[in-house]
């Protein structure tokens, strides 16, 4: 898929919305016209969407209008409560936390959020949590153990944030202190990553008893420019680098390392946010639900040995 195809289709896109709008005019009737267009689109979006590549992917998990975090709260859990802060060195807007009802149970919620324009991305950090954000989702997640409420994650970040001020506040304790608290729930625990899962700043939040993914969102250790230029020291080899780290969700999901693909429509997420919304929503009560009947001590055991389990060695023989 390239440029030039996705300019052809947001200018098609563009194009029937105004016809849409010109046909609420008196004495105005486009309706041929718009059914025209709209199946020319949909023919556009088979041919330019059945095949994607990894690189295609990290592109759709990155797009510009992709739905954040929020957007996906607001529209299922529209009783969302944030809380603020770590009670040490204050707030992270770039991790959301707060208590919510899905489906009417009682969840904790935590999320990474990106913003939307230039001012909002330097507000959130493009998503990208500082150590106050890791240890505010410590707090959320003991909060969640108290009162019996499973905790809910939605992971979209690049990774943690890489700043002075990060290293000056120890993130890889406050990454390490959520991983630690999180496999110690005794309380049902679900991620789904939406847009981008990068590193440990993804994974702080992830280690949970099910792990889902959006169709085009991706997963992994490195971003494929950076696995380029560490591989290849040549970042223009992405392309390559995406195939080879096996990021997507239909890979991860052959590799037993997630449990469950979530469709999105075609074209990607942003297409239809309301159509993704209530499929992430459905997918996620349906597996809090199935958690739910397992007795806690045999769910956090279960917990533990899926993680431990995960990754390929092989022992070699004594003296070879």
């Amino acid at each position: 898929m390239t440029m030039s195809d996705e300019r052809t289709l947001d200018l098609l896109e563009a194009k029937i919305a105004e016809l849409r709008e010109l046909d609420k005019l008196d004495g105005m009737d486009l309706t041929a016209e718009i059914e025209r267009l709209e199946g020319k689109l949909q023919s556009l979006r088979i041919d330019h969407y059945a095949e994607l590549s990894d690189w295609d992917r990290v592109k759709l998990a990155r797009h510009a209008k992709r739905p954040t975090a929020l957007d996906f709260i607001q529209r299922m859990l529209p009783d969302f409560f944030e809380l603020h802060g770590d009670r040490l060195a204050g707030d992270d807007p770039a991790l959301v936390a707060g208590l919510a009802r899905l489906e009417g149970r009682s969840v904790a919620v935590l999320a990474h959020q990106k913003g939307r324009t230039t001012d909002e991305n330097k507000e959130r950090l493009f998503g990208m949590a500082r150590p106050q954000g890791y240890r505010k989702a410590r707090r959320v997640m003991r909060l969640a153990e108290r009162f019996g409420f499973p905790l809910v994650s939605l992971i979209d970040t690049p990774g943690a944030y890489p700043g002075l001020e990060s290293e000056s506040l120890n993130i890889g304790g406050a990454i390490a202190e959520c991983l630690e608290t999180m496999m110690a729930l005794s309380v049902p625990t679900v991620a789904a990553v939406i847009g981008e899962g990068g590193s440990g700043g993804a994974i702080a939040i992830a280690a949970a008893d099910r792990v889902l993914m959006l169709e085009n969102a991706i997963y992994t250790v490195i971003s494929p420019e950076g696995a380029a230029a560490v591989l290849w020291k040549d970042r223009d080899r992405v392309r390559e680098a995406a195939q080879a780290l096996g990021l997507t969700a239909p890979r991860l999901a052959e590799l037993g390392l997630i449990d469950e693909v979530i469709p999105e429509p075609l074209g990607g997420a942003h297409k239809e946010p309301d159509t993704t919304a209530d499929a992430l929503r459905n997918a996620l009560s349906r597996h809090l639900e199935e958690l739910s009947k397992q007795d806690p001590e045999a769910r956090r055991e279960t917990r533990r040995q899926r993680y431990r389990d995960i990754g390929r060695f092989h022992t070699l023989a004594e003296g070879s």
